[in-house]
């Protein structure tokens, strides 16, 4: 094998396309990519892009993250992408209705970390770190309606997402078109050799990014189409932010152990598979024993909480985290030693508390955790949404879920 076909094999791996064809077409042209660069004494220009809507990437991103250090192992150039300006549409990908866009502070604010946490996979010396605005903000209407003259109503109205919509009497927005089209343009902009991304970026690396390459003069990039995607916690749905189903890269370590330890069984594999890396003998043989017995599953699934929270953290964070775990769910008091304590200087509402201490998002997902049991003081469920506590009440544990815990103390000088 020369080692040309084998950075295609590499570099092939876990993609999918859909069709048989589609595959067989990006592996013959990579290869010859590949062969022309070796010519020309230059590395592939590869990237893949991550939209800022939030303030912290998880354990899914991570699934492309790998894919471009497995470039960046070969010598390629590898860009990092923040979509700065893609952000404020929002990609309306698999999405069955318009996504609420942002706003520039909203997108800055939330990718100031975007790299930091990139390195936690990829080479930080051997990353290229860009955000889209720099070409796609100075773009004026006559630029766009130039871009826009490559593409078909027709083609995007295809989307499935879009064309479920239509069924469904839902709208369609006419700036979700402009996503697709943005996108491409960032091939454009990068003269990509190769662009990474998941399923549901199949029509905008595909289709519209190949597409506007051509129309401009450039040579269409290679898409790198991972096959498979991450489940969240639930085990079934795909790993988001917005299903509440994820495991951030920023969670303190003990959070991201339970988080792991929340996980179905049957989740297991695709874990070790798209985290770990494990390899299919490897796969094949974790099935076996679990099947058998001869593995027990809580376990194997602590082995799995280690080994991630050790990736993203650190090998002595990952035993203080099972050391944790262990306190809450071995001792039988529920409650670990080492939570934070927070004075209360006055009477507030339990909502507002958990918001200000960052335990949950919004004031609206405060009210769905009460509403579900989630949240306690003292071991007691939070039943009412307008509760209080007050200094007389101090301390107090607050807790929300299985591993979200605060002591509430007097503030100085309180005699309550």
């Amino acid at each position: 094998m020369t080692e040309i076909d084998a950075q295609v094999e590499v570099l092939m791996s876990g993609a999918a396309y859909g069709n048989p064809e589609a595959r067989e077409n990006m592996t013959r042209e990579l290869r010859a990519r590949l062969l022309e660069c070796e010519r020309e004494g230059r590395p592939l220009r590869v990237y893949c892009g991550y939209d800022p809507r939030t303030s912290d990437l998880h354990l899914g991103h991570t699934i492309t993250m790998r894919k471009l250090r497995q470039f960046q192992d070969f010598g390629h150039d590898v860009t990092f992408l923040i979509g700065t300006f893609t952000s404020l549409i929002g990609d309306p990908s698999d999405k069955d209705s318009a996504r609420d866009q942002l706003t520039m502070r909203n997108v800055e604010a939330n990718a100031r970390s975007y790299a930091e946490q990139a390195f936690k996979i990829l080479d930080r010396e051997k990353t290229r770190v860009r955000r889209n605005d720099e070409w796609l903000a100075p773009l004026d209407f006559a630029d766009i309606i130039r871009l826009a003259s490559n593409f078909t109503v027709q083609q995007f109205l295809a989307r499935e997402n879009f064309s479920k919509r239509i069924d469904d009497g839902k709208a369609i927005y006419l700036h979700e078109f402009f996503y697709a089209l943005m996108q491409a343009y960032d091939a454009v902009a990068q003269e990509a050799d190769v662009q990474v991304g998941g399923q549901d970026q199949l029509f905008n690396i595909l289709v519209a990014g190949r597409k506007l390459q051509s129309g401009l003069g450039q040579k269409p990039q290679i898409a790198i189409i991972m096959g498979e995607s991450l489940p969240g916690t639930d085990g079934d749905i795909k790993m988001s932010k917005s299903l509440g189903n994820h495991i951030p890269l920023l969670a303190e370590p003990w959070d991201m152990f339970g988080k792991v330890m929340s996980l179905p069984d049957k989740a297991m594999s695709v874990y070790h598979k798209l985290i770990l890396g494990w390899a299919p003998a490897q796969i094949e043989a974790l099935e076996a024993g679990l099947s058998a017995g001869s593995l027990h599953p809580n376990t194997t699934k602590m082995q799995l909480a280690r080994e991630i929270v050790s990736i993203f953290h650190s090998r002595a964070a990952a035993e203080a985290a099972q050391t944790r775990w262990d306190e809450v769910f071995r001792s039988g008091s529920g409650i670990p030693e080492d939570i934070a304590e927070v004075a209360l200087p006055a009477e507030a509402e339990i909502r507002d508390i958990l918001l200000r201490l960052k335990m949950v998002g919004s004031r609206g997902e405060a009210k769905r955790l009460i509403q579900q049991n989630g949240v306690r003081l003292n071991e007691r469920k939070v039943e009412s949404l307008t509760a209080t506590v007050s200094p007389a009440m101090l301390p107090a544990v607050l807790q929300v879920g299985k591993r979200r815990f605060v002591r509430l103390v007097k503030a100085n000088g309180d005699s309550g």
